[in-house]
């Protein structure tokens, strides 16, 4: 008898924005209390963003991450106990360790989850993670793993400078994805280069109970436009190639959600209408890791993503790293 060829599909989506909603304006009165201009119509000009939500005080990583997961597992119809893989991609997780994974899968009450850990590869970690989660499953090692991108990236900024806090926000987007007989994740690409590492980083640590360097965002925008546009188009097509599909054939772009001038430049160098592409950013702004889920989510929820539709995955971040994924829906 011939076994059936494995895949992985997903099966839901969830995502979480904090209700703390800053506004441009808020955010410029913030600022200017500390000596800094900024304004709406400067932001708006430069990113795209109009707005991003901040976490509470008292609201963790792992916390959005409850709750994104929470309206996955809802929206996938499984009982949480069948989970028996959890990776987080996060670059601001709740601890030094333990993973805010497996903080998740206490919180979640999952009892027999065969492995659960963080990815840390900042905006690309969602695709790194589905990438991963993906291969374990097509594996046969797991049957239902539960991905999540979830960040507090307002716990790293510093709003001395204007041109790194305007644009992060905090949220949690997840994904269920399972072991199935259909084709859904069709194909992944992952690259690296640690050379580019300074342009984009938080270049702090502890060290003896103390931050030694510096725990902010540290961000060379032009360095970052450039190389990130020049990536995003590369990776993409490896993946539809891989997919053996052509970009004509994508439904849905769903890009990183960091600035709406690099977003559009990918989708045009990619020859796709700008209708195609799933716009999160104004609202949003750059959540890193939580965006591409947070963005998925939002278009299957309000119909945009039908199933057995292509949908193009792809991120570029920190580190530096990029990814691209195609999955039909």
């Amino acid at each position: 008898m011939v076994q059936s060829k494995l895949y992985s599909r997903v099966l839901g989506t969830g995502g979480y924005l904090p209700s703390n909603r800053v506004t441009n304006q808020a955010l410029a009165d913030r600022l200017a209390t500390r000596g800094v201009e900024t304004s709406d119509e400067w932001i708006v000009a430069r990113t795209g963003i109009h707005a991003r939500h901040f976490a509470a005080p008292d609201e963790s990583t792992s916390d959005l991450a409850l709750a994104a997961s929470q309206r996955a597992i809802e929206a996938a119809g499984i009982d949480p106990q069948s989970i028996d893989l959890i990776i987080v991609a996060t670059s601001t997780p709740d601890f030094v360790f333990p993973s805010t994974a497996c903080l998740l899968q206490s919180k979640l009450q999952i009892k027999n989850a065969g492995a659960a850990f963080d990815v840390q590869a900042v905006c690309s970690g969602f695709v790194y993670a589905l990438s991963m989660a993906d291969a374990l499953i097509r594996s046969g090692q797991h049957r239902t793993a539960l991905v999540v991108g979830a960040e507090t990236f307002s716990r790293i900024l510093d709003f001395d400078d204007r041109t790194t806090c305007v644009l992060f926000g905090d949220g949690a987007g997840a994904i269920v994805l399972s072991a199935s007989e259909e084709p859904g994740v069709l194909a992944s690409a992952l690259h690296a280069d640690g050379n580019h590492a300074g342009i984009l980083c938080v270049p702090g640590h502890v060290n003896g109970g103390v931050i030694a360097g510096n725990a902010f965002l540290h961000m060379d925008g032009q360095a970052v436009f450039k190389l990130a546009v020049h990536v995003l188009e590369k990776v993409a097509v490896e993946a539809l190639e891989k997919a053996h599909l052509t970009s004509g054939q994508v439904d849905w772009l769903i890009p990183h959600q960091a600035n709406i001038r690099i977003m559009t430049s990918t989708c045009r160098k990619l020859g796709l209408p700008q209708e195609r592409m799933v716009v999160t950013v104004g609202e949003h702004g750059n959540t890193s890791a939580a965006s591409i889920p947070l963005a998925l989510d939002i278009a299957v929820r309000d119909g945009r993503i039908k199933r057995g539709q292509n949908v193009l995955l792809e991120g570029v971040g920190g580190g530096f790293t990029w990814g691209a994924s195609v999955i039909r829906f």
